[in-house]
């Protein structure tokens, strides 16, 4: 197991458990007990989680994992899910994309797929972010061209949030959103761990034709702190075949088309 990969899920582990100790993390992960207190010690430093003696425990706010520790989860899931997400797309469309790794795995296959190359300047689908990670990917693609919106960076999902967003979000129209959740449940909607992204995310939401979630098996029926949107605004969800049927059906009589993957 690559050091990234390790890291990402003993993080993983602590917050699912809230407490951990070094003898069990040894033998679950099959390394020393100086690997594991090494890696305590260095997601301790980033202010992730909480050293104990003998352990470690849950920090606040670590339930929102940052998004480089987030790529190696359900990776190959996600893959499938953005892969069939980027089909939607349509050559002149104007894509809008927040923040989060499938999302960020659904802008590098749009940038990807050859159809979507522009004959002549302005032909380009554009696209809309408020995801600095995603706009430094796509703005070297000379097919694309990239709208950022204003904001604050959060440091957690690379994403731009607070009222300086507004501003150019209310000028836009998407004819497509991408949009990645924490939490999406049939009753309650679509949320997001922090309420600020849950804030601009809505804002996008409000300025789209089609709003289609992109979110693998594990986030479907969970609950988060801050609502994007209700159900009725979500259109297409684009998940997994993992993903609960009895979940599913919910979905679907709620009036969302449900694609599984």
């Amino acid at each position: 197991m690559k050091r990234h990969e390790r890291l990402a899920g003993l993080l993983e582990l602590v917050i699912e458990r809230e407490s951990v100790h070094v003898d069990d993390l040894v033998r679950e992960l099959g390394v020393s007990a100086a690997t594991v207190r090494r890696d305590l010690d260095e997601l301790a430093e980033q202010q992730l989680i909480t050293r104990t003696r003998g352990g470690a425990t849950t920090a606040p706010g670590s339930s929102d994992l940052p998004l480089r520790y987030k790529t190696t989860r359900h990776a190959e899931e996600k893959t499938r899910i953005a892969r069939e997400a980027a089909s939607l797309v349509e050559p002149r469309q104007v894509v809008g994309l927040n923040g989060g790794t499938t999302t960020t795995e659904v802008a590098r296959e749009i940038a990807l797929r050859p159809e979507l190359r522009a004959p002549a300047p302005g032909d380009e689908v554009v696209v809309v972010t408020n995801a600095v990670n995603i706009a430094n990917e796509l703005a070297v693609r000379p097919h694309l061209r990239v709208v950022v919106t204003g904001g604050v960076a959060r440091a957690l999902s690379y994403e731009l949030t607070g009222p300086l967003a507004t501003p150019i979000l209310e000028q836009v129209s998407l004819d497509v959103l991408f949009l990645g959740v924490d939490a999406i449940d049939a009753t309650r909607g679509a949320a997001a761990h922090h309420e600020g992204e849950a804030a601009v995310n809505g804002a996008l939401v409000a300025r789209a034709n089609r709003v289609v979630v992109v979110a693998d098996s594990a986030k479907l029926g969970r609950t988060a702190f801050a609502t994007i949107c209700g159900i009725e605004a979500v259109d297409t969800l684009v998940t997994d075949t993992g993903a609960d049927r009895g979940l599913v059906k919910e979905l679907r009589r709620s009036g969302v088309e449900v694609v599984r993957v």
